[in-house]
C-alpha cells in the first residue's frame, strides 16, 4: 500500500489483485468503516460481493452514523460528523456509490450539487443573555501569548506531545480566547484531552481555520447521515451480494501467532444466544473494528433522564481479548476506563407546532422551513452551565419527518454541573428539562417555557459514555496499526486504528483505514489519497496567521527593540520579491 496525490491515479481503475477469487471476507461491525471496508473490497479488489461477510451485533448497520425513527420514541439522532471537502478518502468513495434520490448519479454528485446550491455558513454562532448575539464577531481574540502557544504546539514533534493533555501545553490565556471556544465547541476537545490529537487537528484543518467562526468551512448532506450516507452504502453492498448478518455479536478473534507471522485464525461470535465459531484460512480476511465512541448509549424520554451505563461494553471487551494476545494490537484502556473524561450527553428535540419555530428564527436568521440552510452549524450558548450547543440542519432531517416540524440536535460538553435554569446537572435531567433549559437560553418568556417544553416540544436525551474516548491522551502503541506487522489475514479499522496520515473523529478516518487495510491486504495497485497537505503550503499557513491576528499586521506586534530594528531590516530584505507580494496578498503587512 502506498500514497498518491493527484489526477493520475484518482481516476485509475486497479487490475484484478491475484488470488482475490479464492479470498473471502469477514468483518467485524457494520459502521462506515466496515462498510467502506466492503465497497473496496468490491470496486478496487473485485471481490465477489457473497464473499463478504458483515458481523454486526444490533438489527440495523451503520455505527455511530446514525439516524432513526423510533415508533415508540420519535426521531433520535446520537450526533453528526462534520464534513469538508478535503475528504478525500471519503469522496473517493461515494463517487461509486449510487444516490438513493436521483436515479444516474452518484453521491458525491448529489451532496456536491447540494453544497453548491445552498453553500454552508453561519449567521449566528455564538450566542449570550438568553438569545443575544455575544458579539464575537468572527474574531478569535488570541493575544500574542496564546498565539505563540499555539504555533510552538503545531511545531512539536508527536513524541514530545505523548500522554500530555492539553492544558499541558496551553494557558489561561490561550482558554479564555475566542478560539479556544470555538474550536472546543466544534470539536468536542475538554482541557484534560490528548495534546497530540489537538496539534494533529490544527495542522490538518489549517486551512479551514478562516472558516471556524462561521462554519463557511464546513459541508452537509441534505438529511441525517443515516439516510443520505449509510443506506446508499448498504442498498449498494447489498445489491452485490454482501451477507448481513445481524444480530451476532463477536465475542472474540483468535489469532496463530509464530514469530513474527500472525494470522487470524478463529472468530467467536454469539447469535441468537447460540455460540458460533468462523474457522479461518489465510485466504480469509478479517477487519476489525476495535472500540466505539456510542458503545453503552443509552436514552431517555420526556419523562425519564438517561442512565449513565459504566459497563465497559461489548466492542471494548472484545479489544480487550484481542490486545491480550499480542502486544502490538493496542492498549484499550488508555480509552476506556475514565467514563468522567469522555462521556456528554446529546439530545433529539422535535418541535410540533409553530410556537417555538419563531425564536429559533431569530437567532438563526433564517426561515427553518425553508429547505435550507439553517444554523449551518452549531450554535453555542456562551454562558451556558452546561456549554450547550445546538443546531438545526436542513429541514425536513427525516425523510418521514411532517413538514410542520422541526428536529434539534442539541449536546452539552458539561453534563455534571447544574444548569442556568433547571438547577440540576444535564446528566440528571429529563428530556422535558433539557427543553426547557434550551427555551430559557433561546429567549423565551420564563412564564411560557414549561408550556412550550410540555405541550409544544418532544425530546430524547443520550447518553454517551466513550462520545470522546479517542482524545484520551495517548502514546505510539496505543492504537493498533491499521494492519499490524507480520499480519497475514487481518487489519483494524475505524477511529481506534492507527494511521500517522489523518485526525479521529471524522468520516474520513473510517474510509481512510479502512481503504488502507483492502489495498494492504489485497495488495491493491493504486495508491491511497493523500491527505491534503495544507500544513505545508506557505499560502495557507499565512492566510491562517492573519485570521487568527484578527488582522493585526506583522509590524503591530510589540517587540523588543532588537528584534523591531531585525524586523525593519528583513522587510527591507524582501522588498521586491515574491515574499513580500505573498505578506501583503494575506494583508500581513
Amino acid at each position: 500500500m502506498y500514497y498518491s496525490s493527484g489526477n493520475y491515479e484518482a481516476f485509475a481503475r486497479p487490475q484484478k489483485p491475484v488470488g482475490v477469487d479464492n479470498k473471502s471476507a469477514y468483518l467485524v461491525g457494520s459502521g462506515l468503516a466496515s462498510l467502506a471496508a466492503a465497497c473496496f473490497l468490491i470496486r478496487d479488489g473485485q471481490m465477489q460481493g457473497d464473499r463478504i461477510h458483515i458481523l454486526e451485533e444490533l438489527p440495523i448497520a451503520g455505527g455511530a452514523c446514525d439516524g432513526i425513527h423510533d415508533s415508540q420514541k420519535g426521531f433520535i439522532i446520537r450526533g453528526g460528523r462534520e464534513m469538508e471537502n478535503h475528504f478525500e478518502c471519503l469522496w473517493d468513495l461515494f463517487r461509486s456509490v449510487p444516490s438513493l434520490e436521483t436515479e444516474g448519479i452518484s453521491v458525491l454528485d448529489e451532496f456536491y450539487w447540494l453544497n453548491k446550491r445552498d453553500p454552508n455558513y453561519s449567521l449566528m454562532r455564538v450566542t449570550e443573555k438568553r438569545g443575544q448575539d455575544a458579539h464575537t464577531d468572527g474574531k478569535f481574540g488570541l493575544s500574542e501569548k496564546a498565539a505563540l502557544e499555539i504555533m510552538k504546539v503545531f511545531m512539536t514533534s508527536d513524541e514530545d506531545l505523548y500522554d500530555l493533555k492539553i492544558c499541558d501545553v496551553f494557558t489561561d490565556e490561550f482558554f479564555s480566547s475566542h478560539f479556544w471556544l470555538y474550536w472546543r465547541t466544534m470539536f468536542a476537545f475538554e482541557e484534560w484531552h490528548s495534546a497530540l490529537e489537538m496539534k494533529l487537528y490544527l495542522q490538518r484543518f489549517i486551512h479551514h481555520i478562516g472558516g471556524l467562526p462561521d462554519f463557511s468551512a464546513l459541508k452537509f448532506t441534505k438529511y441525517n447521515q443515516y439516510e443520505s450516507l449509510i443506506r446508499p452504502l448498504v442498498s449498494y453492498l447489498t445489491a452485490h451480494g454482501v451477507q448481513f448478518h445481524y444480530n451476532s455479536r463477536v465475542i472474540n478473534v483468535i489469532f496463530d501467532i509464530r514469530g513474527s507471522k500472525k494470522t487470524a485464525g478463529k472468530i467467536l461470535y454469539q447469535r441468537d444466544d447460540r455460540e458460533e465459531v468462523i474457522e479461518l484460512t489465510e485466504n480469509d480476511l478479517v477487519f476489525i473494528t476495535n472500540g466505539s465512541c456510542t458503545e453503552n448509549s443509552t436514552y431517555g424520554d420526556d419523562h425519564y433522564a438517561p442512565r449513565l451505563n459504566t459497563d465497559t461494553g461489548g466492542c471494548w471487551e472484545l479489544w480487550r481479548r484481542i490486545a491480550r494476545q499480542d502486544p502490538a494490537f493496542g492498549n484499550p484502556d488508555t480509552f476506556c476506563t475514565d467514563i468522567k473524561a469522555t462521556n456528554w450527553e446529546s439530545a433529539t428535540i422535535t418541535t410540533l407546532d409553530d410556537r417555538i419555530p419563531p425564536y429559533i428564527q431569530k437567532i438563526a436568521k433564517r426561515d427553518p422551513f425553508s429547505g435550507r440552510v439553517v444554523t449551518g452549524g452549531i450554535i453555542t450558548v456562551k454562558d451556558s452551565n452546561w456549554l450547550m450547543s445546538y443546531t438545526l440542519n436542513r429541514q425536513p432531517h427525516f425523510k418521514e419527518q411532517p413538514k410542520e416540524q422541526l428536529v434539534i440536535w442539541l449536546y452539552g460538553l458539561f453534563t455534571d454541573v447544574p444548569g442556568n435554569y433547571i438547577k440540576k446537572p444535564m446528566s440528571e435531567c429529563t428530556g422535558r428539562e433539557i427543553v426547557e433549559e434550551w427555551l430559557y437560553h433561546l429567549g423565551v418568556p420564563e412564564q411560557q417555557i414549561a408550556d412550550l417544553a410540555a405541550r409544544s416540544a418532544h425530546c430524547i436525551p443520550c447518553m454517551m459514555p466513550y462520545i470522546t474516548a479517542f482524545f484520551m491522551p495517548r502514546k505510539a502503541g496505543d492504537r493498533p496499526k491499521v494492519v499490524p506487522e507480520g499480519s497475514v489475514n487481518f487489519a483494524f479499522i475505524g477511529q481506534f486504528a492507527d494511521t500517522v496520515r489523518d485526525t479521529v473523529f471524522t468520516t474520513e478516518y473510517s474510509v481512510r483505514t479502512a481503504m488502507e487495510a483492502v489495498y494492504t491486504l489485497l495488495d491493491v495497485d493504486r495508491g491511497v489519497p493523500e491527505v491534503f497537505g495544507s500544513c505545508y503550503d506557505i499560502r495557507v499557513l499565512l492566510d491562517a496567521m492573519s485570521k487568527m491576528m484578527d488582522g493585526k499586521k506583522l509590524t503591530d506586534i510589540k517587540l523588543p527593540f532588537l528584534l523591531h530594528v531585525m524586523e525593519k531590516k528583513m522587510l527591507r530584505k524582501i522588498s521586491g520579491t515574491v515574499l513580500e507580494e505573498l505578506l501583503r496578498k494575506y494583508r500581513l503587512i
